[in-house]
């Protein structure tokens, strides 16, 4: 327990400690005074009952004006969330409708709005590259705003996208190392990533040496590098095994959900993976992501109690004493 002012402690004390002494004195002078005339001093216990009672409701009442305060563990949705969302052209496909992208976005405004405010709140947009498209913040209009401007077109590049976001959270640039290492990038443990994506992937994670990999590589590479940062990945299904088709370039492209990529970068993380075959499950996406929760350590004040506490033992102090006396002193 710690007090915010323990001098106004100290001198109430005292001044508790001076009445216990002096009552006690008194008591002894009075008990020597009736045994000097002869009078038996029964009940004395009893009518010091309420003086004893009154000087512990000060002594209490000494506490509390103190400040006193115990810190506790409050446990909160807190730290970092990135949302990258796919818009790859596959993203344009209508087996979930309208199609991917506008139930994905949906979603993703859900979640934003289901968030406090403790929890800031970045937008990634990812085709080909990852594209930033609002900076991690508390003010979750800003990122409901991103992600309202967001369009399908390009191909797609997970391992960009995770790259990208990783870059969000360390505000830095990341990128992976000679034959596509992953980067160590420090330890974050309170930030996460929300993927949405459809999983088709098509690469060019953004790899710093000249030498090619292919896009599985790429993604793994990227996923380990999220790991190494205790960032987790939760990957969002968005389409239909059945898939779809799409135009693209005029010709006629068939896109599926690729469930088991999404699913690797999910386990490989710590993740998990949630799938959304349809419109209905995606809005209850924000309720299925489970956000870490930070503990921190909060003063609960504590005068109120001492106060309600001190009021009651004079209270009762005062009671007995007229009781007894038929004084209130």
């Amino acid at each position: 327990m710690t007090f915010a002012n323990p001098v106004l402690l100290a001198v109430g004390l005292v001044v508790a400690a001076a009445l216990a002494y002096a009552a006690v004195a008194a008591a002894r002078r009075r008990s020597a005074a009736l045994a000097a005339a002869g009078v038996a001093a029964g009940g004395r216990r009893a009518r010091l009952a309420g003086v004893w009672l009154t000087i512990a409701g000060i002594a209490v009442l000494a506490v509390a004006t103190a400040g006193p305060a115990v810190t506790v563990p409050v446990s909160h949705a807190s730290g970092t969330v990135i949302l990258a969302i796919d818009v790859s052209g596959s993203m344009a496909a209508t087996d979930v409708p309208p199609n991917r992208l506008s139930a994905a976005k949906k979603a993703a405004q859900a979640f934003v709005n289901a968030q406090p405010p403790s929890v800031e709140i970045g937008v990634v947009a990812f085709e080909q590259g990852g594209l930033e498209a609002a900076v991690p913040t508390a003010d979750h209009a800003t990122s409901l705003a991103a992600i309202g401007r967001l369009s399908p077109g390009g191909g797609t590049s997970l391992g960009a996208a995770i790259l990208a976001a990783l870059s969000a959270i360390t505000h830095r640039a990341v990128s992976l190392g000679a034959n596509g290492s992953a980067p160590g990038i420090g330890f974050w443990p309170s930030a996460t990533i929300v993927l949405f994506s459809d999983g088709q992937d098509g690469g060019d994670s953004g790899a710093s040496s000249g030498t090619s990999s292919s896009p599985s590589s790429d993604t793994d590479a990227a996923a380990e590098a999220a790991e190494k940062a205790g960032v987790h990945i939760d990957t969002v299904g968005v389409g239909t095994a059945a898939g779809s088709t799409v135009d693209v370039d005029g010709y006629h492209l068939f896109t599926g959900l690729d469930e088991a990529t999404l699913k690797s970068i999910a386990q490989t993380t710590g993740g998990a993976y949630h799938p959304a075959s349809n419109a209905s499950e995606l809005n209850g996406i924000a309720s299925s992501i489970d956000l870490r929760l930070t503990v921190t350590n909060q003063p609960l004040p504590l005068a109120g109690a001492f106060i309600a506490l001190a009021l009651a033992l004079l209270a009762a102090g005062a009671v007995l004493t007229v009781a007894r006396t038929g004084r209130v002193i």
